[in-house]
């Protein structure tokens, strides 16, 4: 806490506004923005690769957070003030830091790929710009950065070293499957906290998008390279943005219909993150192969 005090002291209205904007970059709107466009008009592969360091570090951090429970730093420290602007996004408990995890699973693979040092530096500068924003905005401490950032850091390094062995033909099963227990195993732990009265509804919900969307991209993963197998070509850039285009408003529509629904229901709310990654990975690509034909 004493690091967060010596950043309240320092802070600014640009500071503020500054970081608020930087933390954007941890954003989920934000990853799956960039998750889509790399999947359906750059290298697929590559954005598998994306997918797994993201949907297994969210729910590694999604399983710390509801396991330790550590309330956020104005709850910790009623002395001490959070930017106010900062607080509506800073949901779920504190440790680990869910931006920071974004922003390092959607980084650190970029960091990784690239041959060019100063956008190796780049990219290594924004998910450490992310993980500082929040420590500025007041509603991370320092170990909830770090701790997030090395779980990211060390999916990253896993899925990049392993990467022949996620993406061959003969194991898509067996890691779609281990990726779907995973989920599966999260999705439980959280139900159970729930159900025990231990965890509020919004902590649980939470838990149980991440175990949504992890178990979407299990899902996603074994079918389109199973039966599907599209490929990203298109004759012209054009054709590319408006594929782009045509997809993020399925995702939208998809997003927008489970929300009309209204209702506070956990079931509910992990199934919209299943289909929504399905959507992503087998259904859109499904229909857009089959517009190609």
């Amino acid at each position: 806490m004493d690091f967060l005090r010596l950043l309240e002291e320092v802070r600014s209205p640009f500071g503020e506004r500054f970081f608020q904007f930087i933390t954007l970059f941890g954003e989920e709107l934000f990853i799956l923005l960039i998750i889509c466009a790399l999947y359906w008009c750059v290298d697929k592969r590559f954005a598998y690769l994306v997918g797994f360091v993201y949907f297994t570090a969210g729910l590694a951090v999604q399983t710390l957070k509801i396991t330790f429970r550590v309330p956020r730093p104005w709850v910790l420290d009623p002395d001490f003030s959070a930017v106010d602007s900062a607080i509506p996004s800073a949901s779920g408990y504190s440790f680990p830091s869910g931006h920071t995890q974004g922003a390092a699973s959607l980084f650190a693979p970029l960091a990784i790929r690239t041959q060019k040092m100063y956008l190796r530096i780049f990219y290594m500068l924004m998910f450490f710009l992310v993980g500082f924003s929040k420590m500025y905005l007041g509603v991370h401490t320092p170990k909830d950065v770090w701790i997030s950032m090395a779980l990211s850091l060390l999916a990253a390094c896993l899925v990049f070293r392993f990467q022949d062995i996620l993406l061959s033909q003969k194991h898509t099963p067996k890691i779609s499957l281990a990726l779907a227990l995973f989920s599966f195993l999260t999705a439980l732990y959280a139900w159970l906290l729930f159900s025990k009265g231990i965890l509020a509804y919004e902590f649980a919900s939470d838990c149980l998008k991440a175990a949504g969307a992890g178990a979407g991209f299990a899902a996603g993963f074994y079918l389109e390279r199973t039966y599907i197998d599209f490929g990203i070509y298109c004759s012209s850039i054009p054709k590319q943005l408006l594929k782009l285009f045509l997809g993020l408003l399925g995702a939208l529509v998809i997003k927008l219909g489970f929300g009309l629904i209204g209702a506070e229901n956990l079931a509910l709310e992990m199934l919209s993150y299943f289909v929504l990654v399905l959507w992503v990975l087998v259904i859109y690509p499904f229909c857009f192969t089959r517009l190609q034909k």
